[in-house]
This record gives C-alpha cells, sequence and structure tokens, in this order.
C-alpha cells in the first residue's frame, strides 16, 4: 500500500473512533490531553519531575506570545548610532549581554544590532599596527594575536562607532506573536534578537532567544550574571534604599512599614508604580514625595519614563521662613 493509500486509511479510522466516541457518548480528547494526563499518571521511574516539568511547558508553549515574554522597553540596554568606542565598550561590560540593539535618536528607530564578537574584532583591527583608518573594514581577520594587541592602549575610545562596520540585522515582530512563530522565525533568519514593534511602529520590547529557552527549562544562568533581585537596603540612619522595580509587598513585609494604609492600589504592584500614582507624574530626581506624617520616598535615581531607585524616609523638618523668624 503507498503512503498516501496509508494515511487516508489512517484518517479514516480517526474518523470513525471519533464517530464510535460520540454515538457511546465518550468524550471526545484530544493529543495535547492525552499527552498531559499521561504526564499525571507517570511515575517516578517513568519520568523525572524536571523531566514533566519540562513537557509541560513544551505543551505551554501554544498560548504564549511575544509579549508574555518580552523585555518591556524600559529594560532595554541599546547603543545609539553616534556612541563612541568606549561608551559601547563600557555598555558591553555592565550589560552583560553579547548583542545589543543600536538605534538613531530614539528606541522607535531601531538600525539594527551590534555583537560583542564583532566589536571585540573591530578593537582588535583598530589596534594592529597595520591598520589604516576606521573605514577600511573588517576584513583582515587573520591578523596575528600578537600583533592586535600590541598597540591596544593606543586605540582612541572617543571616536564614535563605526556602526556601518559591525551593523547586523534583527528581526521586527509584534507582541501579539506565537512564540513558536518567533522560534521558527529566529531558525530560519539565524538570528537570536527581535525587537518587539506595538501597532504605532513603537519599540515595545526586546526578546532573545534564551527568553524562549527559558520559558521551557526555566532561568539559565551564567558565571557573568548576578542576582537581579531588586535591592531593598537599610541605611544606619533608619531609612531604606529602595529600588523602583520592588513588589509593593516585598517592600512592605522588608522595611516593617505599611505605607499603603489608605490608599487604594490595586492595580499597582511596584514601588516604582506606588510613587508615580502617589504623585501623578514620575517625579525627577532629587524630589521628595509625602505618603503621610511619617514618611516620604526621595527619588535617587530616575528619568523621563521610570523611577529607578527611591530612599524611605522620615519627612524632611520644614525650614523656617526667614520672613517669619523670630527677632
Amino acid at each position: 500500500m503507498s503512503d498516501s493509500n496509508q494515511s487516508s486509511g489512517r484518517q479514516e479510522r480517526a474518523g470513525l473512533f471519533d464517530r464510535l466516541r460520540t454515538l457511546f457518548g465518550a468524550p471526545q480528547t484530544s493529543v495535547r490531553e492525552d499527552i498531559e494526563d499521561a504526564l499525571e499518571e507517570s511515575s517516578e521511574s517513568d519520568l523525572s519531575a524536571q523531566e514533566r516539568a519540562m513537557l509541560r511547558s513544551v505543551l505551554g508553549l501554544h498560548e504564549l506570545r511575544v509579549r508574555d515574554i518580552m523585555v518591556p522597553r524600559t529594560d532595554i540596554t541599546a547603543v545609539e548610532k553616534s556612541d563612541t568606542l568606549g561608551h559601547v565598550l563600557n555598555l558591553f561590560r555592565t550589560a552583560g549581554h553579547s548583542r545589543l540593539p543600536v538605534y538613531e535618536d530614539s528606541l522607535d528607530a531601531p538600525q539594527g544590532m551590534v555583537h560583542i564578537r564583532d566589536f571585540l574584532e573591530l578593537l582588535a583591527r583598530l589596534s594592529s599596527p597595520a591598520h589604516s583608518g576606521a573605514g577600511s573594514g573588517l576584513s583582515n581577520r587573520n591578523e596575528p594575536a600578537a600583533d592586535a594587541l600590541t598597540k591596544f592602549g593606543a586605540i582612541d575610545l572617543s571616536v564614535p562607532l563605526p556602526v556601518s562596520e559591525v551593523l547586523r540585522p534583527v528581526l521586527f515582530v509584534p507582541p501579539s506573536m506565537p512564540v513558536l512563530d518567533l522560534l521558527v522565525r529566529m531558525q530560519t533568519e539565524r538570528t537570536h534578537m527581535a525587537l518587539v514593534i506595538d501597532e504605532y511602529g513603537g519599540t515595545d520590547g526586546l526578546v532573545s532567544i534564551e527568553d524562549v529557552v527559558e520559558v521551557i527549562v526555566g532561568d539559565i544562568e551564567d558565571e557573568h550574571d548576578i542576582d537581579e533581585t531588586p535591592r531593598i537596603e537599610p541605611t544606619p540612619a533608619g531609612e531604606f534604599v529602595i529600588d523602583g522595580r520592588a513588589q509593593l509587598d516585598q517592600a512592605i513585609a522588608v522595611t516593617g512599614i505599611d505605607f499603603l494604609i489608605g490608599k487604594d492600589m490595586d492595580e499597582v504592584e511596584t514601588v516604582a508604580g506606588f510613587v508615580a500614582t502617589v504623585a501623578g507624574r514620575i517625579p525627577e530626581k532629587g524630589e521628595a514625595i509625602r505618603l503621610s506624617d511619617d514618611w516620604e520616598f526621595e527619588i535617587l535615581d530616575a528619568d523621563r519614563r521610570r523611577i529607578k531607585l527611591v530612599k524611605l524616609r522620615k519627612p524632611e523638618a520644614p525650614r523656617n521662613n526667614p520672613a517669619e523668624a523670630p527677632v
């Protein structure tokens, strides 16, 4: 029997089984449901707990969209097209990423990405005695390593990054794209990074292939990863320095101060969101947002889009008005 006839026979039998199930009142099931039931019924000798967890994660991938796993815009570390070599080098050092998106003027005008391997190759070429200028390209890839390092300290890190020599393309995807479709596109395009573009053409977030893999296997940390738990640190003066990303419940538990009393914050989850809601705007660095007679938040670090770091402290005593000071 040919393959097509065999396939046709299987489909007919499947359709017959489905009709028999309906006739006798048996519930319809899918392959996905059968696998899920099998996972529930499997013993430790069949599948380990880790294997069952990973298989469940794979089954759940079809429900996820890019928006569910992307890094939000406010957390994107990116290179501006006019940045200097020194600035880009520092970004790679502090960000801990091997790829950084490149933009012009704002994140809403993305140009592509720069890979750390291309960037290091550029630095090695610029440090080579044979270097004849930043516009000579990255074609000389076989220089002896010793020659490339002899004059590394002579590189002028204040010059702009020659973007044309290191820029690589990046995927642009909508936040509604299924994660499985994104994975297929990444494999097809042979790229590990995608920028998430909203309906108005603005940059909404960023997603890497590592983000997709972590959905299945859990967080992946390497030797350079640091603990990214938002900091909530007491000071000797009895105050608290708090990361804006810290969860409200966590901040209250650690500080022992319920600064939510009398405030309806059902839709706010982070300290930054709480402070912005109380202020009615994004306060500037150095401002103090009064919560009560006992506590206020001093803004230690912020930009136009978010509050990064605050200090929970006692309100400063009001200064006397010189006009009202006693004689």
